[in-house]
């Protein structure tokens, strides 16, 4: 081994020797801490990546994938209620290769690859049919890969395409999602799932598209649209306009000084409209016209005559003559025809009232004629369709007020003084750690002072500290020298004069042995 490694190791050895019980059991714990963090951090860097082979399985296809992981010795984790499989992100690819191989997950909705089943001999209802289920498979994976839907289903009715139906029938769709345990979908993505159905099937609107959740909730209806039930619209449209009209009155007469209350009364029959009109377009010509002309002149004979009653021929001689003239014409006009379709939705507003209450001590010399046009203008009211606006001064009752600003105020001080007793807690573990600090360096140092008070090798004489008391005086142990010194008197009241003699008498015969003593006692590290 080098020098200068072995020297290192011996002074760590040593430093770790000096070490007292309590630093030892400091070193302990810290080295234990130290291999508890790394064995930690060597078990999360071995750890493999997981990453979903499958999600949103049915019970079945899982038991059986997880049967195939095991039977493989592949590491698997089972989240979101057994319905997603984890495993090793190596793994991944042969895994799903496999389960492919053994036709699984099994029910997975099928789109566009039902197309490829179909052989040249289908007929032509089962490719339509073929077709539409292919649709529909594709718009339900699509929607199921939405955030928070855990599965989804769509069902389109499209009609036949036929020439001879002048006007076709719209097609429509509806669509089951069932959200995520504990979650609810925004209207954003009742919208996103709407717009994303109607723009897949050619000729389809968003209102032909019906949303239904697993509870039953219709989320979006056939020619309603994406709004909910016809309460929760009346409620909406009453709540956007009090807000309105409550941003504006508090920007007026200050907040807390006027409250608003809205009444909408909504249509909640919806319908469809088909008119047709005719015109004649002015100076246009006529698409065709046809005229016949017919004349006969010329004597009968006696065959001739003119049939009276009862087809019976009038006898005129058999000489009269006779003659006879038709003129027919047909003229076909340019005809406009307008077809209107209007659809009637839910929702139309058939009267609102708006009723303002402002505080008597706010409203001062307020011009109650201006805050009414405001208000009106504000919430859209309609004075042909029955409208109404009133605004009242009227004294308001402060004591709810008051009692919230005393119990604000008593919570106030509630948490001030919560917070002085955090504070004092907190001053007292500190004082309190602080001083068990203090008491442990105090033992360290004590400690070292101790160890540093051991006995000193003065050639043959060795200095011995009293383990009793500090304070006593040294003791002197001389054990068999080669050369022995003079004995040292016993201990007595003496005067300064015969203690110098006996120490110069002492170092006339060994000045060495004699000095090496001295420089002991005089050492500030040991006591006197």
């Amino acid at each position: 081994m080098p020098t200068q490694i072995k020297g290192a190791l011996t002074r760590l050895t040593g430093a770790v020797r000096d070490f007292t019980v309590a630093q030892r059991t400091i070193a302990l714990i810290g080295l234990a801490v130290l291999g508890l963090g790394v064995a930690a951090l060597v078990t999360l860097t071995s750890r493999p990546t997981y990453t979903p082979l499958y999600s949103g399985l049915s019970a079945a296809d899982a038991s059986t994938i997880v049967e195939q992981l095991r039977t493989d010795a592949v590491p698997y984790e089972l989240t979101d209620g057994g319905s997603t499989v984890l495993v090793p992100e190596e793994h991944v690819y042969d895994q799903r290769l496999k389960a492919a191989s053994a036709g699984l997950p099994s029910e997975s909705t099928a789109g566009y690859s039902l197309l490829d089943d179909m052989g040249v001999t289908s007929s032509e209802f089962q490719q339509s049919v073929t077709y539409k289920r292919a649709m529909e498979g594709e718009l339900a994976t699509t929607i199921s890969a939405m955030t928070g839907v855990a599965n989804a289903s769509v069902r389109l009715a499209v009609p036949e395409e036929t020439v001879f139906v002048s006007e076709q029938v719209a097609p429509t769709a509806s669509v089951f999602v069932q959200p995520d345990n504990g979650v609810t979908l925004s209207s954003d993505q009742i919208q996103a799932i709407v717009h994303l159905t109607s723009a897949s099937i050619e000729g389809m609107k968003p209102e032909d598209v019906a949303v239904v959740d697993a509870e039953g909730t219709v989320l979006s209806a056939v020619g309603v649209g994406a709004t909910g039930s016809t309460d929760k619209q009346a409620s909406d449209y009453e709540q956007r306009v009090q807000s309105q009209v409550q941003a504006m009155l508090d920007r007026v007469v200050g907040p807390g000084n006027a409250t608003v209350a809205v009444a909408a009364d909504m249509n909640y029959s919806s319908g469809e409209r088909l008119e047709e009109s005719f015109t004649t377009p002015e100076g246009a010509p006529a698409l065709n016209e046809s005229s016949t002309t017919e004349n006969y002149e010329g004597t009968g004979g006696a065959a001739a005559g003119v049939l009276g009653p009862d087809n019976i021929a009038v006898p005129n001689g058999g000489t009269g003559e006779g003659s006879y003239t038709a003129e027919e014409a047909t003229r076909n006009n340019a005809v406009n025809k307008v077809t209107e379709t209007t659809v009637i939705p839910a929702g139309d507003i058939n009267r609102q009232t708006i009723s303002v209450a402002l505080d008597v001590d706010a409203a001062g010399a307020l011009d109650r004629a201006a805050l009414t046009e405001l208000v009106s203008s504000a919430a859209g009211i309609d004075a042909e369709r029955g409208d109404l606006v009133t605004v009242e001064v009227l004294p308001f009752n402060t004591t709810g007020a008051e009692e919230a600003a005393a119990a604000l105020a008593a919570a106030a001080a509630a948490e001030e003084a919560a917070r002085q007793a955090d504070i004092l807690r907190t001053a007292l573990i500190a004082g309190a750690a602080l001083l068990a600090v203090l008491v442990v360096v105090l033992a360290v140092l004590r400690s070292r002072r101790r160890e540093e008070r051991e006995s000193v090798d003065v050639g043959e004489l060795t200095l011995l500290e009293t383990p009793e008391d500090d304070d006593a005086p040294a003791v002197i142990e001389q054990p068999a020298p080669a050369a022995e010194l003079p004995a040292f008197p016993e201990r007595e009241p003496v005067d300064a004069e015969r203690k110098r003699a006996e120490v110069e008498a002492m170092a006339g015969a060994d000045p060495a042995r004699t000095a090496e003593y001295l420089r002991a006692l005089m050492d500030d590290r040991q006591p006197a």
